[in-house]
């Protein structure tokens, strides 16, 4: 081999490794995609206030692992978490049962290596969080979509599964559910439900996987207790995030746990501990000013989701089927059946518009077909509309929708 050849290392890669990952080329000019949030409701002021005060008193702690606070986080963070659980969510807790995670996606794998095995089955909401799918998919482990209403997951679609999946002798391992602020629908579960389940829960010997990450974003500011709160038999595991309320890019999140899982799951986190710093700034930030921040920035979102649904009704007419969500950072569209939004989203991502893709966020890639999510946090108002614009323009070339409606003909000949 000469020395201009360059290493193959390709003979040397695993089976069953993911498709490579594409070069990274920057947010499209109308981004619509992920859990970002709104730019301008980054609390910055306040977190470098809060840098300046903890480096000085605790600065020192950075040259130990943990900040000597042990290997599930910075205890004042954990303190933090434990009055806000108690207070927004009923749970009752303590320090000792809070493990600080980077993001909650470092949760769900912790959670993932503890119970699950190839050839496993869960079962999750129909529609769910695509990053839960893709994990559950590249362990090879099953996940049975259940369906949902405008309320969140049907109880008596769950205990058929259950039923029919104990009828063959298979016991799943979980029932994930997103309870409040459901992604992508934006549904809250109501208390009876989460009763219902736990119920279930407790019949079939099926725990309750509950991801709470977007339950601070709640227009009205009041939610039911979380699923864990209510369990009197512990088989409830619990996490949370920073990422929605705060900023995604600090990628500091949480589990709540018995400490069965927790001790398991510490032994799985051999990451020498989550950032350090950012668990520091979020600590002295967040006692003094996180009831505050939230819900100025959910009116910031509440009003985007406006300008959002305003702009698909004007640009889209009744083509675009929506309820308007309970919360958080995403609308949920139904667009015409014969629309494949995977097939828009590549021509959209062509004119500058990045959107989400049903199928990708579906356990029915059929059912998600003509849907898409559109998360309405990161833009600007005048680039959800001018956004919107594009993508209706793109779609009704690529698939004749919208015909075009009298509104929109009139100002293209004006």
């Amino acid at each position: 081999m000469s020395a201009a050849t360059p290493f193959d290392f390709s003979a040397l890669l695993p089976a069953g490794l993911p498709a490579p990952a594409a070069r990274w080329t920057g947010l499209a000019k109308y981004s619509f995609v992920g859990g970002n949030n709104d730019p301008e409701q980054v609390p910055v002021d306040g977190l470098i206030e809060a840098v300046n005060v903890v480096l000085r008193r605790e600065g020192k702690t950075l040259a130990t692992y943990g900040l000597a606070h042990g290997p599930q986080g910075y205890r004042p963070l954990r303190e933090f978490l434990t009055a806000k659980l108690k207070r927004d969510a009923g749970i009752a807790c303590t320090a000792d049962d809070i493990l600080i995670v980077s993001g909650s996606l470092q949760a769900l794998d912790l959670v993932n290596q503890t119970l699950l095995a190839r050839g496993d089955t869960v079962l999750v909401e129909r529609e769910t969080y695509q990053g839960a799918l893709t994990r559950l998919t590249r362990l090879g482990v099953k996940a049975v979509g259940i369906p949902l209403d405008d309320q969140g997951m049907r109880m008596d679609a769950l205990a058929a599964a259950l039923a029919e999946h104990k009828s063959r002798g298979i016991t799943p391992k979980y029932i994930y559910t997103i309870p409040t602020v459901q992604n992508p629908t934006g549904s809250i579960l109501p208390e009876t439900r989460r009763a219902e389940m736990l119920k279930l829960s407790r019949q079939y010997g099926v725990p309750i996987f509950e991801d709470d990450c977007y339950a601070d974003l709640i227009w009205k500011g009041e939610r039911p207790p979380a699923i864990y709160a209510m369990s009197q038999h512990g088989g409830v595991i619990h996490i949370g995030s920073f990422s929605k309320s705060i900023a995604p890019a600090l990628r500091v999140g949480f589990i709540v746990a018995p400490w069965e899982m927790m001790s398991r799951m510490l032994a799985l986190k051999t990451d020498a501990g989550s950032g350090a710093l950012e668990q520091m700034v979020l600590a002295e930030y967040c006692a003094p000013h996180f009831a505050t921040h939230v819900p100025k920035l959910t009116r910031g979102l509440r009003a985007k989701l406006d300008t959002l649904m305003e702009a698909l009704n004007e640009q889209f007419g009744t083509s675009a089927e929506f309820e308007a969500p309970e919360g958080g950072i995403f609308l949920w569209v139904k667009l015409p059946d014969n629309v494949d939004t995977l097939k828009l989203y590549q021509a959209a991502l062509a004119a500058g518009v990045a959107i989400n893709p049903g199928p990708e966020w579906s356990t029915d890639k059929a059912f998600a077909g003509s849907r898409l999510r559109l998360c309405f946090a990161s833009p600007s108002h005048e680039q959800i509309r001018e956004g919107v614009a594009v993508l209706a323009e793109v779609c009704r070339k690529e698939f004749g929708v919208p015909a075009r409606i009298a509104n929109v003909e009139k100002r293209a000949r004006s």
